[in-house]
């Protein structure tokens, strides 16, 4: 928080007097902005891209696959991402997989338009109407 305090307002104070405004090293905030650009080459994919390339595995599975199966594919592709990343972006652009379908018994086909016959019973017990 402070060194991007001091990021942002090295054109009106030096970076040493806000350095030693805000109780914080030179050194560390150099240090910082050298990680911050290590971070940022070591990602070869940028967000918009490795995007492009989740949605295209959901497509391809219409849908049914979560972050996890998604990141598993994308390795076996040959992008190295991390979990959290598939999982971030997913989330953040409303990805997510299909829920399970409620499973229903049925035990006959009665969605059909033929004609239905009256059940007849031919061993029954019942008192004869004579």
């Amino acid at each position: 928080m402070k060194y991007a305090f001091i990021q942002r307002n090295k054109l009106i104070w030096p970076i040493s007097v806000q350095c030693r405004v805000l109780l914080v090293g030179v050194s560390g905030y150099h240090e910082h902005l050298a990680r911050r650009v290590d971070i940022a080459q070591r990602r070869h994919l940028s967000d918009e891209a490795l995007l492009v390339h989740i949605s295209a595995v959901y497509a391809e599975n219409r849908g049914a696959y979560g972050w996890p199966r998604i990141w598993r594919q994308l390795r076996r592709q040959g992008i190295r991402v991390g979990k959290q990343r598939v999982q971030r972006l997913m989330q953040k652009h409303g990805i997510q997989a299909r829920g399970k379908r409620k499973f229903h018994v049925t035990t006959t086909d009665s969605r059909h338009s033929l004609e239905t016959s009256s059940p007849t019973w031919h061993n029954c017990a019942c008192p004869s109407d004579t």
